[in-house]
């Protein structure tokens, strides 16, 4: 398979696009003054506890109080809360030494929020969940600070090797490298990327990551509430890090100092593959076509290759997609189209939760098949495609109604590039007032401003409101009608800037008259 990532430089932040065969499957942005991002560290301060919901609410300086649920407090939380006391009392001739901190005991996993944050601390968190909407950001307490081959874990000595990793030799070596060489107090998960790597690429990757956590230290000191303690790294770094592999053939940026950036962390990361790091001028997204993809890919309507095509609708607890066959026909045979048909559609419902990040409960109504091993067949093709998606995710099978349930966990806020916009003659009603009703409203307000002295007056209407009211002799229009009616002479003229059903009065002194 053959995959790019596509790097777009903007004076408002940056976009973020990886392709798989060409094809756009996820869509990243980084704005320029974007906060509270996955991963970043904030001392922040305890504003109210929930004993209902077993959690609290902390202020992290986002205009809405960030939410952290005791689940997300971490076994090691009263560790935590004792460390973020000791770092920002520490100075210069007092300073913390981790290696020797005395870790405090786990708390129970069944215990309440108020007796771990009772009167209200300072705790040092990280941002979990984006700001979505009109929520505030989700924390955890549970820190992890991640590498290229390792994230480390405060306040544990536990060792855990990624278990995608799936020789059992190589994942043994990998854990007495790290516990050779790991320092006190921390805890060490060994990411996929580091299978095949030697004992001085895991040693240089921890000690940068402890290094970070240094530099955490650093910045507790004299810290107030709330504020930022520490920032991950831009969100390209981020991705590179996370994604790049041995698959991944050509990254091409449009900017010269992501460029650079990119090339000398490949070259420290994986120095072979420095030359797939390319420059391009102007907007790369319309260059290499991402932009008609974008355009095409959101919206209420998926089309599909064949002619079949989706409907994504979402609601406040789930998302909806329906698929629908169209004009997709492979044979006689109803059952055998039905299955083609949700193959198809399945890869690009995999596709779509990537594309949009669309995270919490998806219900997909696929077409119905009558024969069990072709649902079966359904729900192992859904599996196959969903096993790209990096989001934790869960798929059960087709239901005696025919539905397929999927469970997302969302990884950055939700993309919905709206595609429509309101109909700005009917509001989004879907109805505009008739002519003969717009006529007979026009002559009821003229009606009332002859009536209240009003002369010399002119209306402007949109054109075809205008033919519709001077079609005819001059003295058989509707306007002459209404100026023999009336006793005075009303000018009319027309607006092509205006809405269908659109008019306005206005005085002698050409000021509009309003009701």
């Amino acid at each position: 398979m053959n995959k790019e990532i596509v790097i777009n430089a903007a004076p408002t932040g940056v976009e973020i696009a990886l392709l798989e065969d060409k094809k756009l499957v996820e869509l990243h942005s980084e704005k320029s003054d974007g906060r509270f991002a996955v991963g970043d560290l904030y001392l922040g301060k305890v504003k109210r506890l929930m004993p209902g919901l077993n959690a609290a609410f902390i202020d992290v300086g986002f205009e809405k109080d960030a939410f952290l649920h005791y689940t997300d407090l971490s076994p090691y939380a009263k560790s935590l809360l004792k460390f973020t006391n000791m770092a920002m009392a520490a100075t210069d001739a007092n300073p913390v030494d981790f290696s020797k901190f005395s870790v405090e005991p786990e708390i129970v996993k069944t215990g309440k929020i108020s007796e771990v944050l009772g009167g209200k601390p300072h705790v040092l968190v990280q941002i979990l969940k984006e700001p979505i909407a009109a929520k505030g950001p989700r924390l955890s307490c549970e820190l992890s600070l991640p590498g290229r081959f390792v994230v480390i874990t405060p306040f544990n000595n536990i060792v855990a090797v990624s278990k995608k990793i799936h020789s059992s030799e190589e994942r043994k070596r990998l854990q007495k490298i790290i516990e050779a060489v790991k320092p006190k107090n921390f805890g060490v998960i060994v990411r996929t990327a580091a299978e095949g790597k030697n004992t001085a690429e895991l040693y240089e990757d921890l000690g940068n990551l402890v290094n970070i956590w240094n530099t955490v230290q650093q910045n507790l000191r004299g810290a107030v509430a709330p504020t930022k303690i520490f920032s991950e790294q831009n969100k390209t770094n981020s991705i590179l890090r996370d994604l790049l592999s041995a698959d991944y053939n050509r990254i091409v940026t449009n900017d010269k100092n992501i460029y650079n950036e990119t090339k000398n962390y490949i070259q420290k990361i994986a120095p072979e593959k420095a030359e797939i790091v390319n420059q391009a001028q102007g907007n790369v997204f319309d260059i290499l076509g991402i932009t008609k993809q974008v355009k095409g890919s959101f919206g209420k309507t998926v089309t599909l290759n064949s002619g079949a095509y989706l409907i994504i609708e979402h609601t406040e607890a789930l998302h909806v997609v329906d698929v629908n066959s169209g004009y997709k026909n492979v044979g006689n045979n109803q059952e055998q189209n039905a299955l083609e048909t949700n193959l198809e559609a399945a890869a690009e419902i995999a596709r779509q939760l990537r594309l949009r990040d669309i995270g919490g409960i998806i219900v997909v109504d696929f077409i119905d098949m009558k024969l069990a091993e072709n649902k079966k067949k359904l729900f192992d093709t859904m599996e196959e495609v969903m096993q790209a998606d990096r989001a934790k995710h869960s798929v059960l099978p087709i239901s005696k109604f025919g539905l397929m349930q999927i469970t997302r966990q969302r990884m950055r806020p939700e993309v919905n590039i709206n595609t429509q916009e309101v109909c700005p003659s009917c509001n989004g009603s879907g109805k505009i007032t008739s002519t003969l009703v717009l006529e007979d409203e026009i002559e009821k307000n003229l009606n009332y401003l002859i009536t209240h002295k009003h002369k010399n007056l002119k209306l402007i209407v949109h054109p075809i409101v205008y033919g519709y009211l001077t079609k005819g002799l001059w003295w058989s229009s509707k306007l002459s009608k209404w100026n023999k009616k009336f006793g005075q002479k009303t000018r009319i003229e027309k607006d092509t800037a205006y809405q269908l059903t659109e008019y306005h009065f206005f005085d002698s002194n050409e000021e509009e008259i309003k009701f």
